[in-house]
C-alpha cells in the first residue's frame, strides 16, 4: 500500500509504524501519527473467527459520527467489492465490536483500521497469502485513497503523470536476488467477472500485446484476469509496466506467476 503511494503519487509523504518485525505498542502508533500532525491514519490487518465459514472484507472506524472517516471506509469497501470481487461486511464502528479500538479513538485525523480477509477461513488464508491477492487487496486500498485525498484536497494535484524512477536509487544500485525462470512474472491489465473477447474488446486491443486469459479457482466474483507479458525478472517487469499504464491500463500491476 506504501509503495503504491509512493510510487504513483506526489505531495503525499508516507509515514510507516513499521517496515519490519518489530510490533511498536498501541500509544506507540497513535503517538506517531499525533506527533507527525498526519492527515490520514490506515492500519491494515487480517481478521480471524472461530467460525471457518466466516469471510470477507471490514473497515472499522471509531464511530458512524466521524464523516470522513466513515467516507473512506466506504471507499476501500467500495473498492474491495467492487474492483477486487471480495466480500465486502461493510464498515463497522465500536458499537458494532462493542469496545472502541485505540488506534481509532486516540488519533486525531480520520482513522480506519481495514480487516483483509479472515485467515480462519482456508479459501480466503489462501488468497490473502498470495502474491496475486495481496497485490489487488494493497491496489484496492490505494485506489480508495486516492480517490478520497482528491476530493478532499482538490487544489492539490496528487498523480504522477508516469511513475517516477530516481537514478543510482538504493532498490536500483543494490543487487537483487532475483527470479531467472523465464515467465516469473505478468502484468495484470484487467479483471471480470465474465470471460472477455480480448481481440473483439476495444480496450483490450490498447494493450497492443497477445493477452493471456486466466480463470482463477476462487470464490470471487471476478473469476477472469487478463495478463501481458512474460518476464524472466522483477526488474523487467517493471519497465514494461510503466508503458502498459501510459496506454490507457493505469491500474495495471505486477504479479508473480
Amino acid at each position: 500500500m506504501g509503495g503504491y503511494i509512493e510510487k504513483y503519487l506526489q505531495n503525499v509523504n508516507v509515514i510507516y509504524t513499521r517496515k519490519d518485525d518489530t510490533f511498536p505498542s498501541l500509544d506507540e502508533r497513535v503517538s506517531s501519527a499525533n506527533e507527525n500532525n498526519a492527515d490520514y491514519f490506515i492500519s491494515i490487518h487480517c481478521n480471524g473467527n472461530e467460525r471457518k465459514s466466516v469471510r470477507g472484507t471490514e473497515t472499522h472506524v471509531h464511530s458512524m459520527n466521524l464523516e470522513k472517516s466513515v467516507a473512506f471506509g466506504r471507499a476501500i469497501e467500495k473498492q474491495f467489492s467492487s474492483r477486487a470481487g471480495r466480500k465486502s461486511r461493510g464498515v463497522k464502528d465500536a458499537k458494532d465490536l462493542q469496545h472502541s479500538l485505540q488506534v481509532l479513538k486516540f488519533t486525531n485525523m480520520p482513522s480506519v483500521l481495514v480487516e483483509c480477509g479472515f485467515v480462519t477461513n482456508e479459501k480466503e488464508a489462501n488468497y490473502l497469502n498470495s502474491n496475486y491477492g495481496q497485490e489487488v487487496l494493497a491496489s484496492a486500498i490505494f485506489r480508495a485513497f486516492r480517490e478520497t485525498i482528491e476530493k478532499n484536497h482538490p487544489g492539490i494535484g496528487f498523480r504522477k503523470t508516469t511513475p517516477s524512477v530516481t537514478p543510482n536509487s538504493t532498490e536500483e544500485s543494490t543487487p537483487a536476488i532475483a527470479s531467472t525462470e523465464v515467465g516469473s512474472y505478468g502484468i495484470q491489465i484487467a479483471s471480470s467477472r465474465k470471460p472477455v473477447d480480448t481481440k473483439k474488446d476495444p480496450s483490450m486491443r490498447k494493450a497492443g500485446a497477445p493477452i493471456e486469459v486466466k480463470e482463477l479457482n476462487t470464490s470471487s466474483a471476478y473469476k477472469y484476469i487478463y495478463l501481458v507479458g512474460n518476464y524472466a525478472t522483477k526488474k523487467d517487469a517493471k519497465k514494461a509496466l510503466e508503458d502498459i499504464q501510459n496506454k490507457g491500463f493505469k491500474d495495471a500491476f505486477i504479479i508473480k506467476r
